[in-house]
This record gives C-alpha cells, structure tokens and sequence, in this order.
C-alpha cells in the first residue's frame, strides 16, 4: 500500500511534445528522489496521461518503474490507469501489474455522465486487472464532470478486495470531506487542504506541485499546519494561473533538471509573459 508524500509526476516530452523524452525520466526521477518523496503517480492529470495512446502509457510506465528502481533513494510507482473506456483501462492496469507497479489509480471516465451500476463495473473490472496489486479510485469532479458516488465507493469495497483507498482532488474542503471513509486510506491532492485532511487521518498527499516542488510539499507534509498549507496554496495557485503543465517543466529546466518544455496538445506552451513569471516565482521561492 501506498504511503506519504507522492508526486503526481510529469511525463517528459521532446519541445513539440509529440514524442517522450525517454532520456529525461532518470535524472528527473532523482531529482524527486533527492527531495525525499516516498513515491510518484504516474500519467495522472499533471502527466497529461488522457493524451498518451495505449501504448505509449503502457511505456511512460515502463520509464518510470525502471527510473524509479535505479533511484538514489527508493520510490513507489503508482501507475494511473484512467482511460475512457473499460476496455483501455483494463488494458492498462493488467500492464501495470504486469510490470511490477506499486499501485493502480483510476479516475471515473469523463464526458459521459455514469449511472451508479455502471460506475461499479468500470471500476470493478479495472480493480479485477491488476488484482492483488492495491487499486485507489481518484476522484476529480472538476476534471471528469461528475463526482464518484459514495454509495459506488461502498459497493466496491464488496466487490474488490484490493481496494484500498483513493486519491482525492476535489475542493473546497465541503467536497472534500465525504471522501475520507473509514478504512480506506485518502490521498490529498489540493495541496492547500493537506493540514485538514492530516488533522483528520489522511494517509499521505499526491500532489502536483510535486512535480516541480517536491521539497515545498515535503516541508508541509512533515509539519502540516495551516501557515504552511497557505503558503504552498499560494505557490500553487500561482502556478495555476499560468498552463500548469508548460509551467511545471520550464520550473523544472530552471532547478537544474533536463525535462523540456513540450506539452502535449491541445495543451499550449509558454508565451514570453509567463516565462518571466515563471522565472519570478522560481527566484522568490527559492530566495
């Protein structure tokens, strides 16, 4: 089972972004590594994964199981499997376990709005996949459309004996909540809501600012008091205001780390302004 502070990681593309940077993923996973993380979550949201095709998913993964092991410190490598069909994201998670994967997420399938019973057999048979491996349902309203019923969360647990907990990014906190059930371990992700879900039993945190401010959630998850989940929001909240995605790469390049700045599109690039802003909020950070 997953455990601490993990990195909803970028995936790391040539300037175009249409190909992957295979040459990048080991020297950004020590960079992550050097910075204490207890693991990475791979081709989430902040990976841009819904944009990758079957199979390269299946190799981004396979990148970051073998950077992962050849770490300077250990790292867990949970795998997301999210796809928009059933069948794609069966696929993806019996090649998770199948490649020796930590973990499996999965967020509900956007643009359709599920019904109950059919939200339980996406989930289940995804779960099915990759069992004994431990499987987390993500939840993510703002990005699917619709939030994960609870009622789904409580049918699954009879049904899949490897689910375990989920990765939870919903805000503001009133959303967040229902979420943390007893028994099931809870992921933050909102970086800013990390002081109230520790204070009331999260597991650890998955977090996108991770992926280019690991030491910035580490240092909160460690002291997790409500001055410091501001200060991190405001960190994040900054980022957020620019394409998050192009940003987190460029802050990247700026700490030293060799991940370009392509994103896949639809996703855009940086222009000029937003450099120089990134830039700024990079020198301020680290001082």
């Amino acid at each position: 089972m997953l455990r601490g502070t993990l990195a909803a990681a970028i995936t790391p593309l040539t300037g175009s972004g249409a190909t992957i940077d295979d040459e990048a993923f080991a020297p950004y996973v020590d960079f992550l590594s050097s910075h204490e993380l207890d693991g990475i979550l791979v081709c989430g949201t902040t990976g841009e994964g819904v944009l990758f095709d079957l199979e390269e998913r299946k190799h981004i993964a396979e990148l970051y199981l073998e950077a992962a092991e050849g770490a300077l410190n250990a790292l867990q490598v949970a795998v997301h499997c999210g796809a928009q069909s059933t069948a794609d994201t069966v696929a993806l998670a019996e090649h998770a376990a199948a490649s020796g994967a930590d973990a499996v997420a999965v967020i509900a399938p956007p643009y359709f709005a599920l019904d109950p019973d059919e939200l339980l057999e996406h989930f289940a048979a995804a779960a099915n996949a990759c069992d004994p491996l431990p499987f987390y349902v993500y939840e993510f309203a703002a990005r699917v459309g619709y939030s994960v019923p609870l009622d789904v969360i409580a049918r699954l647990r009879e049904e899949a004996s490897n689910l375990v907990g989920l990765k939870v990014s919903d805000t503001p906190w009133e959303s967040f909540e229902p979420y943390l059930i007893e028994g099931l371990d809870v992921f933050v992700g909102p970086e800013a809501l990390i002081p109230q879900g520790f204070a009331r039993g999260a597991a650890g945190a998955v977090s996108g600012l991770s992926s280019c401010f690991p030491d910035a959630v580490v240092a909160l998850t460690r002291d997790p008091t409500p001055e410091a989940g501001a200060r991190v929001g405001a960190l994040r909240a900054s980022l957020q205001k620019l394409p998050f995605h192009a940003a987190a790469k460029m802050v990247l390049g700026l700490r030293g780390v060799p991940v370009r700045g392509g994103v896949r599109a639809p996703l855009r690039g940086l222009r000029d302004d937003e450099r120089d802003e990134v830039e700024r909020i990079v020198s301020e950070w680290l001082g």
